[in-house]
Formats: C-alpha cells, sequence, structure tokens
C-alpha cells in the first residue's frame, strides 16, 4: 500500500513516499529539468533508494505541480491547490488557510474542517510575487542564490521594492544599488515585497485562522520572516511545508488505492 506523490513543480521537483501503515517513508527533492519525465523519473527512483523501496513496491502514483500532465506513467493528477491544502492540513490540522509560494506563482487556499478548498487566489501573470523573483535579484546583486536567506536576515532598514512587475521591479533594486543602499536591505526589501503580494491574495479568501505555509519558499527563512511581519503573526511550517504539495498527492492516492483495492475501481 505505498503511494508516490510527485509534485513537478517549475523550479524543483518533489517525491514523497507514503504507506498506509507507516506513514511518509522518505523524500527527495531535485532540480526540474526541461525534460520532464525524465527529471519525475530520477526523483521517483531517488525517493525508492532513499526509503528502502523497489519502483515495483509502489502501487500508486498520483502527480501535481504545473508538469503533472508530463509523467505517463502516474495513476492521478491533481491540482496544486487541492494538494498543497490536503498535506498542509495533514501537517498541521488546525490550518484555516494556505499559502503556497513556489518558484513560478504563488496561491492562497481557505479551507473547512476536512482540508476541502473553499477559495483560492492565485498570483500566476507575473513572477515579482515567487521565487523566481529572488533569483533575479540574486544575479543582480551578484550573490549566489543559496547565500540569499542570510544576507537578507541582517538587515536593518529593508528598501522598498512596490513595482507588481518582476522587470520594473528589478530596475528599482538597481537603483537601490547605484544609491550605495546596503546589499542586506535591498534583499529583505525584495523578501517583503513578496510577501506584500502574497497576503493580498490571502486577504482576498480571508485571513482569519491559523496559517500554513508550503511550496519551495518555506525553506527560507528571510521569507518566512517577511511574511510573519507583515502578517503581524507566526505562520505554521515546517522541514516538510516544501513537500506539502507531493504529500497531498501521496495521500489523495492512498484513498483511490484503497477504494480500487475494496473493488471501487480508480
Amino acid at each position: 500500500m505505498i503511494s508516490a506523490g510527485i509534485d513537478l513543480g517549475a523550479g524543483t521537483t518533489k517525491v514523497l513516499l507514503y504507506d498506509a501503515d507507516l506513514a511518509a517513508l522518505g523524500t527527495v527533492s531535485v532540480r526540474t529539468r526541461p525534460d520532464l519525465e525524465a527529471t519525475a523519473t530520477e526523483a521517483l527512483l531517488a525517493a525508492c533508494d532513499a526509503a528502502g523501496v523497489r519502483r515495483e513496491d509502489i502501487a500508486y502514483v498520483a502527480t501535481t505541480g504545473y508538469g503533472r500532465y508530463q509523467i505517463p506513467e502516474r495513476d492521478l493528477q491533481i491540482t496544486e491547490v487541492t494538494c498543497h491544502a490536503r498535506g498542509a492540513r495533514h501537517l498541521f490540522p488546525d490550518t484555516r488557510c494556505v499559502l503556497d509560494v513556489g518558484a513560478q506563482s504563488s496561491r492562497a487556499m481557505r479551507v473547512d474542517d476536512r482540508g476541502r478548498v473553499i477559495r483560492f487566489r492565485m498570483n500566476d501573470r507575473c513572477a515579482a510575487g515567487a521565487g523566481k523573483f529572488l533569483e533575479r535579484v540574486a544575479r543582480a546583486l551578484e550573490i549566489p542564490l543559496e547565500e540569499l536567506p542570510a544576507v537578507a536576515l541582517r538587515s536593518t532598514d529593508p528598501q522598498p521594492i512596490s513595482s507588481i512587475c518582476a522587470v520594473l521591479a528589478e530596475s528599482e533594486v538597481i537603483n537601490h544599488i547605484s544609491q550605495g543602499k546596503p546589499v542586506e536591505d535591498i534583499l529583505m526589501g525584495a523578501h517583503l515585497s513578496i510577501a506584500d503580494r502574497v497576503l493580498a491574495l490571502l486577504r482576498q479568501v480571508g485571513a482569519d485562522g491559523e496559517v500554513a505555509l508550503t511550496g519551495g519558499l518555506a525553506r527560507n527563512p528571510a521569507m518566512v520572516k517577511a511574511l510573519e511581519l507583515r502578517l503581524g503573526r507566526p505562520l505554521h511550517h515546517s522541514d516538510h511545508s516544501p513537500f506539502a504539495g507531493a504529500l497531498g498527492a501521496a495521500l489523495l492516492g492512498q484513498q483511490r488505492l484503497a477504494k480500487r483495492n475494496a473493488g471501487g475501481g480508480a
């Protein structure tokens, strides 16, 4: 009864294996390459190795993410909204709102007591509200991407970045550089800019109740700090938060697998 959840995102591909009796068996995250099918296969096999299981031991494969249709061996494909909501609710049972901040897009979801999505809003028109914007800022500042959070957390006077367009926002970053503003203040300004856009989505679905953070930027402590500063209260997040989409897919795969084994199809 092992199911695999594959979240094929714009930045990274995450895989989580789930067993009905043992819960999560292992996770793997790899950089998403143009060959989406090969990326997913590589990540799935790596997850099997990490969990000590064989590929043939996996009884059900559920996919999510923007590349979810590109995996021929899938049994089921599910939207990111549904998977992140289910995964967040599993990690944090009191969750009423979910913020999914990824490389290319951001989403805000409101869920009911069973983890079903009631309302959601999505920013998918411009990367200014997602992780790709930070990659552009890193290039402009000539800082390795992995060093961004630590540098941003040293900020004492974040510089505002108000443009809603990623290209114009990058121009603001260059202006700050030309004015001699400290790098750490520019970086935290970029994180706060993303936080403003994400929380604007959250207000549209209702910001009351406990909020969980998912997606790739959940592993960025500067992003967490920026969101909490703008929200005015703590967010639920953990080391498992970036895998919430894959977890939700695996859990929904478990439901389909149990139904199939009971003779109900799927």
